[in-house]
């Protein structure tokens, strides 16, 4: 019986995340992108400058601008950029970190329209509290009829968090912790279930000052890290972009002689696990976005792409370059065992930098998406599902440390395709007013009725 049901589960998930999703995402960030002529690209550094000049925030809302993308980040920032990257080159060759590149080029605009969205139809719940996303972006900006994409996307975001942002982070751990220091499971998970418990039972304001303090820190520990290797190694840079660039056209694989990856295989893989680390179009990111004090949502709309651009153009490209240039593909390893070989031979201790990553990465992933798990339980069930949803949330993570994972990784990583779904949909239909709000902002003139 569960085998038959593993075997349905696979089917479900190749179709959900094959051609024609991988064409969907690509394909909304796109239109997007020149709907918006391109301004998510040209307005990086205005971004940035925003970001920092907003940490204090300015309008009504919850947590700061800065404190928003953090949130965001503490989400995406996960397994994904050490595991899923190492994991993407590995099926489908070193082209795949080219077109992990593309995806986020293009990912930019979309999540800056899904902050756009979030801050301009979000509202608040009977506690108080800023809620917004694409369940209320959906119900609040499109026509009844599409109402119902509201609530299913907001079910399997309730569902999709306790697999892939759960159970599968905490495992995760525990293993790595198990293999290098012996640690039993069950005590990493009793200890991580405590740590994430005094995070989010503090609610969304305490996620934020934990993640405001955290994410910048550990993502720029890991940079520093990776440039180290990189600099070391500055010789081999060159070669290495141009078998990334080659084998993303060519199928070619790098010259350590790992072979066997078509072109196809480079788009698909690359274009997934860069969905998986930025969560572009996922509909993840602008719960917390919503959260923002800001009166202006082109403004956390560019705070916004910033999570695309840090996560998968600076974190991931720092994994991939570092994997390429050891030459570590032909071994035959993957996930985050790859990457770890490839910082140790990199840099003298380089594998304990993996590990530490690992554990930090899961454990921010695991608070950030508390939050939007809650906020999605919240839109179905009222105000009164928080506390018990962050209860069920803390429960839940030394049980991911006991448990096999390869069922619950492939229910969870197919909901998520399902929750990306209608807020593609709505992201389309609603592009017309974001393109509006936008052209309104950088005119200087009054944000047009939707």
């Amino acid at each position: 019986m569960m085998q038959a049901f593993g075997e349905f589960v696979t089917t479900i998930n190749g179709w959900a995340w094959g051609p024609v999703m991988l064409v969907l995402l690509l394909g909304t960030g796109l239109y997007l992108s020149i709907g918006l002529r391109f301004l998510t690209l040209r307005n990086i550094p205005r971004a940035f400058r925003l970001l920092f000049s907003g940490r204090g925030g300015q309008g009504q809302g919850d947590i700061s601008p800065f404190s928003a993308l953090m949130t965001s980040l503490s989400a995406t920032i996960g397994t994904g950029n050490i595991a899923g990257v190492a994991t993407a080159l590995v099926l489908g060759g070193p082209g795949a970190l080219f077109w992990m590149w593309i995806t986020a080029l293009v990912g930019m605009a979309t999540k800056y329209a899904e902050a756009v969205c979030a801050v301009r139809f979000r509202e608040q719940d009977a506690a108080g509290n800023y809620s917004g996303g694409p369940m209320y972006y959906i119900r609040n900006g499109l026509h009844q009829r599409w109402h119902w994409l509201a609530w299913a996307f907001a079910i399997f975001g309730t569902l999709a968090g306790f697999g892939i942002a759960n159970t599968v982070q905490s495992n995760s751990v525990a293993q790595v912790l198990e293999d290098f220091l012996a640690v039993p499971p069950l005590a990493t998970g009793l200890v991580l279930m405590g740590l994430v418990a005094a995070v989010i039972l503090g609610g969304v304001k305490r996620i934020a000052r934990v993640a405001s303090w955290l994410v910048p820190m550990m993502a720029l520990g890991y940079i520093i890290m990776g440039v180290l290797v990189l600099v070391t190694h500055v010789t081999a840079i060159p070669a290495a972009v141009v078998t990334i660039v080659n084998a993303a056209f060519s199928g070619s694989a790098a010259a350590g002689g790992f072979a066997g990856a078509t072109v196809w295989a480079a788009i698909r893989f690359g274009v997934a696990r860069g969905i998986f680390s930025n969560e572009a179009g996922l509909g993840s990111a602008p719960i917390a976005h919503a959260a923002a004090q800001t009166s202006q949502p082109v403004q956390q709309g560019m705070i916004a792409m910033l999570g695309t651009f840090i996560d998968t153009l600076v974190v991931c490209t720092m994994t991939g370059l570092v994997i390429v240039i050891m030459d570590v593909l032909p071994t035959g390893v993957s996930g985050a065992s790859l990457t770890s070989m490839a910082f140790a031979q990199g840099m003298p201790g380089g594998e304990y930098v993996v590990t530490l990553g690992l554990c930090l990465f899961a454990f921010t992933t695991m608070i950030g998406w508390s939050f939007y798990g809650e906020r999605c339980a919240v839109f179905l069930f009222g105000i009164r599902a928080s506390l018990p949803f962050r209860l069920l949330w803390v429960l839940a993570i030394p049980v991911g440390t006991l448990i096999d994972l390869e069922l619950v990784w492939l229910i969870a990583d197919t909901l998520n395709a399902f929750m990306a779904i209608p807020n593609l949909i709505a992201l389309i239909l609603l592009a017309p007013l974001v393109f509006r709000i936008s052209r309104a902002y950088f005119d200087g003139q009054p944000a047009p009725e939707a």
